[in-house]
């Protein structure tokens, strides 16, 4: 199923509510789109929406960041931007966190491991309206 939300910045909580029903039945979320289209901004105001009340920073250099809310659910957050290849991605041991019971990876920039996003996915895909500053999400469940 694919659903398509426009918003402005200002709209991304309530865009981020509707998203939460959507993603329900995900173990990742693959989040894909240009720079600045918002996917860190939405990976923010989304593990704020399921309970993570510490500051979420991006893994941008760490590659990826762990949260737990208050009913024992991890969330693990990469950024691989700087990851080339999914050689790179399973020599630093990474895969480990895909699909661990209780949990949700949410991915920025997921294409080096595409062979490695089995079943559970939910793509969402960024990106900038151009005729207005809006900012465009489609998601594929």
């Amino acid at each position: 199923m694919k659903q398509i939300f426009m918003y402005t910045l200002a709209e991304l909580p309530a865009v981020v509510q509707e998203l939460k029903e959507l993603l329900f039945s995900c173990d990742i979320v693959a989040l894909t789109g240009p720079l600045g289209a918002g996917k860190t901004s939405l990976v923010k105001e989304l593990l704020k929406a399921y309970g993570i009340k510490e500051r979420v920073t991006s893994p941008t250099f760490t590659y990826v960041q762990q949260y737990e809310n208050d009913e024992g659910y991890r969330f693990y957050h990469f950024d691989l931007y700087r990851i080339a290849s999914e050689r790179d991605f399973t020599q630093a041991g990474f895969q480990e966190y895909l699909y661990q019971p209780n949990s949700m990876a949410i991915i920025e920039w997921p294409e080096a491991i595409e062979s490695l996003l089995g079943e559970r996915v939910c793509r969402i895909e960024m990106g900038y309206h151009e005729d207005s500053n809006k900012r465009i999400l489609e998601i594929s469940t």
